[in-house]
């Protein structure tokens, strides 16, 4: 699976002319990623320089594969440039699994070509959810000693890892974003120099799959609405009872979320438990394997837990959507011991993505975004917007030993994706979470014709009388942007925050830039890419943790130019929202999901 680009082929990178600071944009209304498509091929990048390449795919087998089940799949070496040249061997079978492979393959190719018949919703189409930068990319062995233009900050010592949407295979029917396998992309900063490693997250379904030599396992959100949704579930669950498959290992992409905690960098998607990911000592990525806690940890965990700064505490929250208690919390101690799980009663399955902490508490929504799976029976997905539902937050103590002492506040049509942060007012007795909240609340799941609105929100949650109120931070309606990925000064995650980092996903669900907003007064300063670059969520790092201002750091993205077809890693300052330096990268890097910083310190300690 080796690109077309050379590695070894640089272009001098550009710092933008412009003046990030203040700098104003016209920012088109929120639409649909466009896509340039030519037959036969399902995915094609618009060729826009000597630089752009077509992401590869491994080419699903031929060849019926089918799994023993006293066969254990083998572990595969992470450290492969090609998957293609790295392939395990296809464990043996007997003679009634391999009838039985055949027969549900050919089942499965039936309902192919008749799901090829139907017009896919954008939400569910890969022309339109990974087209361009979306696109996939193979994995990139560590390049060191990369171009870097400006001056890189001495306190950056460490990697900087974002996660994301890589699928490993190209989609035979429907696909979201979402469904994609894990890659977690890792840029270096050690003695001056800088270097760039990307890599799959091997996890159990990806191993599976690769021993098969094509994908067969369900994928979510693209496949699993309607009919044909419960078709392919039984299908999969038919090759599960043969043997064919194993999923009691897992089934999640651990795509989504990234957490350094307990000398481990956690990757993380909510439909599993987390990866431990190991950055070696050249700064490549190596999968340990799935991590359940030392054995303490059996099920799911959402992909944003909450690591306190003060306490050294990882807080998780984990949500089922079949079968009661769809809803558990639980902590880990900083050397990782976990508390009992406690069980957060719902009268129905809800998504939950994110959740906030504050010094003494932890934040829950329970929103209108819900999951029926009767809805597929009658044709539709599992995932709907409830409107006779009542949007609420469950406050609860961190060292609750149950739920019985949770309250619930209403926050009536309120839809969060995430939780940039929350805090504590003792003098009004209010929980005060501040949130981007997205209209309509279903649209990154099903289609619709209103364009998302995402509002950066204050809601505040009083205590004492049970209401709520909510405004919109940025006041003036002509300044309203959709700002969604971001986050806080995390040194300060849980307290009183005055700046939020957050992407400016305009036009969406593309990101122009970002922005620094005052969370008090409502002034936006605005850092913008240029003339067709994009980028993801902003990283914010302090120069010294210490620090007595707030915004004392530096913001890290990765930006793609779509004229040139190249990536960097941008670096600003966040206190005068300059561009510092830039470093070019030797491969695309596709947009993506969420991404920490690990020290330089830190990483010595790996586990």
């Amino acid at each position: 699976m080796a690109s077309s680009t050379s590695p070894n082929t640089w272009v001098k990178p550009t710092i933008p002319s412009s003046t990030p600071k203040g700098a104003s944009a016209k920012i088109r209304k929120p639409d649909y990623i466009s896509c340039s498509l030519q037959a036969p091929s399902l995915i094609r990048i618009p060729k826009q320089s000597t630089r752009t390449s077509t992401p590869t795919y491994n080419q699903p087998s031929t060849t019926s594969i089918s799994i023993n089940p006293t066969t254990k799949f083998p572990k595969e070496k992470s450290q492969s440039s090609s998957f293609s040249d790295n392939r395990p061997a296809a464990p043996e079978w007997n003679f009634f699994q391999k009838a039985a492979a055949i027969a549900l393959d050919a089942a499965e190719s039936a309902l192919v070509s008749h799901e090829r018949r139907h017009q896919l919703p954008k939400t569910a189409d890969p022309r339109v959810q990974i087209a361009g930068n979306f696109a996939p990319v193979p994995e990139t062995p560590v390049q060191h000693f990369l171009p870097v233009a400006g001056k890189i900050p001495k306190c950056i010592d460490g990697v900087y890892v974002r996660n994301g949407a890589n699928p490993h295979y190209e989609p035979v029917a429907g696909h979201h974003f979402f469904d994609g396998d894990g890659m977690v992309h890792a840029v270096q900063f050690r003695d001056g120099a800088v270097s760039y490693a990307s890599r799959f997250t091997e996890t159990n379904r990806l191993v599976q799959e690769r021993a098969l030599g094509r994908p067969v396992f369900p994928k979510a959100i693209g496949e699993l609405h309607g009919h044909s949704g419960i078709a392919r579930l039984l299908l999969f669950y038919a090759r599960g009872a043969l043997g064919l498959v194993d999923p009691t290992h897992g089934m999640g992409v651990a795509n989504a979320g990234l957490v350094y905690f307990n000398n481990r960098l956690l990757a993380m998607s909510e439909d599993d438990l987390p990866y431990h990911v190991r950055v070696t000592c050249n700064g490549d990525l190596k999968t340990v394997g799935r991590y359940d806690f030392e054995g303490q940890h059996r099920s799911t965990m959402i992909a944003h837990p909450k690591l306190d700064p003060v306490s050294g505490e990882l807080f998780a929250l984990s949500y089922d959507v079949i079968t009661k208690p769809y809803l558990k919390y639980f902590k880990f101690s900083p050397n990782g011991k976990k508390s009992p799980d406690v069980e957060i009663p719902l009268p129905q399955p809800t998504m939950i993505h994110d959740f906030a902490i504050t010094e003494n508490f932890v934040v829950v929504p329970d929103q209108q975004v819900v999951f029926k799976l009767p809805e597929m029976i009658r044709g539709g997905s599992p995932v709907i917007y409830d409107k006779e539902k009542v949007s609420r937050f469950g406050v609860l103590d961190k060292n609750a030993p149950d739920a019985s002492g949770i309250r619930w506040v209403e926050a009536p049509d309120c839809f969060c994706f995430h939780l940039w942060n929350a805090w504590e007012e003792p003098e009004t007795d209010e929980v005060v979470v501040i949130g981007s909240c997205m209209t309509p609340p279903d649209s990154i799941f099903n289609e619709c014709d209103e364009s998302l609105k995402s509002v950066l929100s204050e809601i505040r949650l009083n205590l004492r009388t049970g209401k709520s109120t909510r405004r919109p931070i940025i006041s003036a309606e002509s300044e309203q942007v959709n700002l969604e990925a971001g986050m806080v000064n995390r040194h300060r995650l849980g307290r009183k925050t005055r700046f939020a980092y957050l992407a400016l996903a305009e036009p969406w669900p593309k990101v122009s830039g970002f922005a620094k907003v005052d969370l008090f007064t409502g002034e936006v300063t605005k850092f913008i890419y240029g003339d067709q670059r994009y980028g993801g969520e902003p990283l914010f790092l302090p120069r010294d943790p210490c620090s007595e201002d707030e915004d004392d750091g530096y913001i890290l993205a990765f930006v793609h130019d779509e004229k040139e077809w190249r990536s960097e890693l941008q670096i600003v300052n966040a206190m005068d929202m300059k561009l510092e330096a830039s470093i070019e990268l030797p491969s695309r890097v596709p947009y993506g999901f969420h991404g920490t910083f690990i020290s330089s310190k830190d990483l010595e300690k790996q586990a």
